[in-house]
């Protein structure tokens, strides 16, 4: 039952809103199929990225349902699901038919719970539709390893983890728990710009990651996957140096950053998807024009060269017109 990624990078697309703030569909399925041209493994629509957070039940169901006509079955889509049991098992059962192939199950809300409770919980989720689920391990929903063996033991749609917690220690206590027990679950890692650890993940049995920076700039982010996957050592270094640690710095400088900077780049590139709603906030001037630079010289970089796009590729997906690079990137790559 384990999910047949393409060759690419996990595509976590934004979600697009209106100028009344209601969701955009069209602009969030141009998004996505502008995506999934560019090369992704799959697709994970209405999860951390998406703004999962601020979205009502129908709202994160009908943005999977646009997904799946967007990407039309050329790649694996896994819509998010989560927070409130209540609302978990509402959109399992309505993403049944959806045509989705797969839920990542986020934290329940607010409240912290037992081990006993989170087996319950993802027990609830599960029996409430076939699709085959992705734990995601982060915030209130820390498993143990036993507990993460005990839901693979009874609960057989349960075929993935995704690791957003960042004890490594723990995480390869799951991950050799899980293999005792089946073989065929799947390991993400889903930390925040999860390119930065990836090197980490895979040595200990976590080879997916979470690729939040494909929806801005999915040049910058196939170049690292491909890096990566052929075991580019010195490709890595190059852009983890050059534009991905800087960007975790940036985005360290304020809480919900991880989301609203990605936002920030579809927009930057020309796609006119809306701000973060409340209680994430929008990068001011300062910090966008840091975005915008940094993107810049990541573009720049040899190892972004070797797999990087056409111009008129990276142009459609990004929705700007073939060579248009604004005035403010151009003075920050000659400056830095």
């Amino acid at each position: 039952m384990s999910f047949a990624f393409a060759d690419g990078p996990l595509f976590f697309p934004v979600t697009a809103y209106a100028e009344d703030g209601t969701v955009d569909h069209a602009l969030t399925r141009a998004h996505i199929e502008a995506g999934v041209d560019a090369g992704p493994g799959g697709v994970f629509p209405a999860c951390g990225t998406g703004e999962f957070h601020a979205l009502s039940a129908s709202e994160s169901v009908a943005v999977a349902r646009t997904a799946v006509e967007a990407v039309a079955g050329r790649i694996p889509v896994i819509a998010g699901v989560g927070g409130p049991v209540g609302q978990a098992i509402e959109s399992a059962r309505n993403l049944q038919g959806a045509g989705v192939d797969g839920l990542l199950l986020l934290p329940p809300y607010l409240v912290a719970a037992t081990q006993a409770g989170l087996e319950a919980y993802v027990a609830a989720v599960a029996s409430a539709s076939e699709l085959p689920i992705i734990v995601y391990h982060r915030a209130t929903a820390k498993f143990e390893a036993a507990t993460f063996a005990r839901i693979l033991e009874t609960q057989p749609t349960v075929v993935g983890f995704k690791d957003g917690i960042g004890d490594v220690a723990l995480a390869q206590q799951i991950v050799l728990g899980a293999r005792a027990v089946r073989e065929d679950v799947q390991f993400f890692n889903g930390l925040l710009t999860a390119e930065a650890s990836q090197a980490a993940y895979r040595a200990i049995g976590i080879p997916l990651y979470s690729s939040a920076v494909f929806a801005m700039a999915p040049d910058i982010a196939r170049a690292f996957y491909e890096a990566y996957r052929d075991g580019d050592d010195a490709r890595c270094d190059e852009l983890l140096t050059g534009f991905f640690f800087p960007l975790v710095g940036l985005r360290d400088t304020t809480p919900g950053y991880a989301v609203a900077l990605i936002k920030a780049g579809v927009r930057l590139a020309g796609l006119p998807v809306g701000g973060v709603r409340p209680p994430l906030v929008d990068p001011g001037e300062a910090h966008t024009a840091r975005l915008e630079q940094l993107l810049a010289a990541g573009r720049s970089l040899p190892s972004a060269g070797g797999a990087r796009m056409s111009e008129g590729a990276v142009s459609e997906v990004a929705g700007m017109p073939e060579g248009a690079v604004s005035a403010s990137a151009a003075s920050a790559l000659v400056s830095s």
